[in-house]
C-alpha cells in the first residue's frame, strides 16, 4: 500500500517508514503541508501530523477534502477534545494521539483503506443528460446525435462533472483533476474552459455555476 507520511519531526518519520516499510508498505515521507497538497495522487492512505512547520494539519485535511477521498488518518499529539471532533468532522477517517503503539496504527491503517475500497463505484461507461451523450471510454461526444468536437482539456473537464452529474464539484477538485494540481493551476482556466464547453456543446443550461463553490453538469 503507498503511504504517504505527514510528518516534521525527522525521527519519528523515520521510525514509522521503517515500520510500514517492515510490513509490506511503500512509505512517501514529506514534511510540509504544501506538499501533501500537491503529492496526495500518490497515495492510498495518507497520515497527516498536525504540527507542520508551514501550516496547520487542519487546514491542510480541510483543503485535501475539497480535492480528494483518500483516506486520511490525523496522527498528532494533540488529544484535547475540540482538535479531536474538528478532525474527524473535517474528513478524518480517522485519528491517533502520539505515542501511539505501532500495532494499532496498522490496524488503523487497514481498516480505514477497506472501508474506502467499500465506497469506491466503478465509474459509467456513458453519461447520457438531455440529448446530450458523453462515451467516456471512447471520449467522444455527441448532441442530437451528432458528435462534437472537443479539446483534450475540455473532454477531460466535461468527464469529471459528467461523472457526477447531478452533483455540485469544486473548483479545486476540478482542477486536481483535469489540470494536475488544485492549488498551483490558474483558476481563470477553468473559466473559460466551461465557457468553451457551453458554446461548443450548445446546451448552456446544463452547465450550473454554483456561486462560491464550483459547477454541476445535469438538469435542474
Amino acid at each position: 500500500m503507498r503511504i504517504v507520511l505527514v510528518e516534521d519531526d525527522e525521527g519519528v518519520s523515520n521510525a514509522i517508514a521503517e515500520f510500514l516499510r517492515a510490513n509490506g508498505h511503500a512509505p512517501t515521507q514529506l514534511r510540509f503541508g504544501a506538499d501533501a497538497l500537491t503529492r496526495h495522487r500518490e497515495a492510498d492512505v495518507i497520515l497527516l501530523d498536525l504540527g507542520l512547520p508551514d501550516a496547520d494539519g487542519l487546514d491542510v485535511l480541510r483543503k485535501l477534502r475539497r480535492v480528494t477521498e483518500v483516506p486520511v488518518l490525523i496522527l498528532t499529539a494533540r488529544s484535547d477534545e475540540r482538535s479531536v471532533v474538528r478532525g474527524l468532522r473535517w474528513g478524518a477517517d480517522d485519528y491517533l494521539v502520539k505515542p501511539v503503539r505501532a500495532g494499532e496504527m496498522l490496524a488503523r491503517i487497514e481498516a480505514v483503506s477497506r472501508r474506502a475500497v467499500l465506497r469506491e463505484q466503478p465509474p459509467p461507461a456513458e453519461v447520457r443528460v438531455a440529448d446530450v451523450r458523453i462515451d467516456l471510454d471512447a471520449r467522444r461526444v455527441y448532441v442530437a446525435g451528432a458528435e462534437v468536437e472537443l479539446t483534450g482539456k475540455e473532454f477531460d473537464l466535461l468527464a469529471a462533472l459528467a461523472a457526477r452529474r447531478g452533483s455540485a464539484v469544486s473548483r479545486q477538485r476540478l482542477m486536481d483533476e483535469v489540470w494536475g494540481d488544485a492549488y498551483v493551476a490558474v483558476s481563470r482556466s477553468l473559466d473559460v474552459h466551461i465557457a468553451q464547453l457551453r458554446a461548443k456543446i450548445g446546451r448552456p443550461e446544463l452547465f450550473v455555476t454554483i456561486r462560491g463553490f464550483g459547477y454541476r453538469f445535469g438538469e435542474e
